[in-house]
């Protein structure tokens, strides 16, 4: 099987593996996002053990991963070159941390949710694809002058 053929494979376990995660940690009820924003109040420090730990992962992996000339499944590694920190990049993510604050949905953990069918996660992966849309609609109309 070659390389191209071996890539949407390695996506959909990649993906299954970090849904199941999402799962089995809880992430995927916003709950435990509103707890953990709630200094205060009932703290649940469990979404930071989990990024803890998902950075460690990452970590370690990304030090094995950069000694590879190649990766398994494509021709090259898309590690972004960019450093600057420019509107875009605030505003998304204002606009990504106000969501989540509010919502208590990430993205991800929102299209896992998804499966049970709640009005608030539909409501929010909706309103999410609205923002996507919106988005690529005005940075196309600014981009044409």
């Amino acid at each position: 099987m070659t390389r191209a053929a071996l890539q949407p494979a390695a996506a959909l376990a990649s993906g299954l593996l970090f849904g199941a995660g999402l799962l089995l940690s809880g992430m995927t009820r916003p709950d435990k996002v509103i707890g953990f924003l709630d200094l205060f109040g009932a703290w649940d420090p469990s979404l930071m053990l989990v990024m803890v730990g998902a950075v460690g992962v990452h970590a370690a992996f990304y030090l094995v991963v950069q000694r590879r000339r190649s990766p398994l499944f494509a021709d090259a590694f898309a590690i972004p070159s960019r450093r600057d920190v420019d509107f875009k990049l605030v505003t998304g993510a204002l606009l990504f941390g106000i969501g989540w604050g509010l919502s208590g949905y990430c993205p991800g953990p929102s299209l896992v949710a998804l499966g049970t069918g709640a009005t608030a996660v539909i409501v929010f992966v909706g309103a999410l694809l609205a923002g996507m849309f919106a988005a690529a609609k005005l940075e196309a109309r600014v981009a044409r002058g």
